[in-house]
């Protein structure tokens, strides 16, 4: 059996990773992974796929000493089942990564997407459970009304629905990410904090403060949200930029 890991103390704002980053590691050995996040200093982590044997990934970061922030799944598709394995992991935080871009397409759309997300929300909540939403790069760079459709749907969510938002891919879409942040205000929960060119989305991303992003400037602007590293993919290798992302945002948090 493996041995706890004390985590490294940095002080300060606690960190998390989304579990993702190192999917490939995970499906390889996920014991050895997740206790190479804990040593790089992370002290939270965003789980991704809730019903995989949601016991044993509980067993271990209780394990490591890791806090289950939240987890990402496709609540509006199986809502119980999603509920039951978030509880068994330990989050009271589920967050729907995805939804197609058609979902977007105009106000009818954006409108009937709000609705499917408040009613699963008001599920979720009388299980003591929160309900986010995460964007990609289309939902910033889709206009309705002349209003980025991101923006449209916080409009037209219950104030329960919170917003997890990707800087990244805000970047990509083409907004301005510290002002999208502060016009979102409150409602911005989490941040998923990336770096890279952002240029396109097939674009290999970096370890964060190595890209083209404003970071600081990002942060400042949403200070109440918790702050979550994902790579969705990296041409270096993933564990280093993660630990090159940790040492940088504890530097800039310092």
């Amino acid at each position: 059996m493996s041995e706890t890991v004390t985590t490294p103390s940095y002080g300060g704002t606690m960190l998390g990773v989304q579990l993702y980053s190192v999917r490939d590691r995970l499906a390889a050995d996920r014991d050895a992974t997740l206790r190479r996040v804990a040593e790089l200093g992370y002290q939270a982590v965003e789980w991704f796929n809730p019903t995989d044997d949601p016991a044993g990934l509980r067993t271990l970061v209780d394990r490591y000493g890791l806090t289950v922030w939240s987890t990402h799944a496709p609540l509006l598709d199986d809502t119980d089942a999603i509920l039951d394995a978030a509880t068994a992991v330990g989050t009271d935080t589920v967050v729907v990564p995805w939804l197609d871009p058609d979902r977007f397409a105009d106000r009818a759309a954006v409108e009937q997407t709000a609705r499917r997300l408040n009613d699963a929300a008001k599920r979720a909540g009388e299980r003591g459970i929160a309900v986010g939403y995460h964007n990609h790069w289309f939902e910033p760079e889709q206009q309705v009304d002349g209003r980025p459709a991101l923006e449209v749907l916080t409009d037209a969510l219950d104030d329960e629905v919170f917003l997890e938002v990707d800087v990244y891919w805000a970047t990509v879409g083409g907004l301005d990410v510290p002002a999208l942040l502060r016009r979102l205000g409150d409602r911005v929960r989490y941040l998923h904090v990336k770096d890279g060119p952002a240029t396109t989305p097939e674009a290999a991303m970096t370890a964060v403060g190595a890209g083209t992003l404003d970071i600081p400037a990002i942060l400042a602007a949403a200070p109440q949200a918790r702050r979550i590293v994902e790579l969705d993919r990296c041409d270096t290798d993933m564990f280093t930029a993660l630990a090159d992302s940790i040492g940088y945002l504890r530097e800039v948090a310092s």
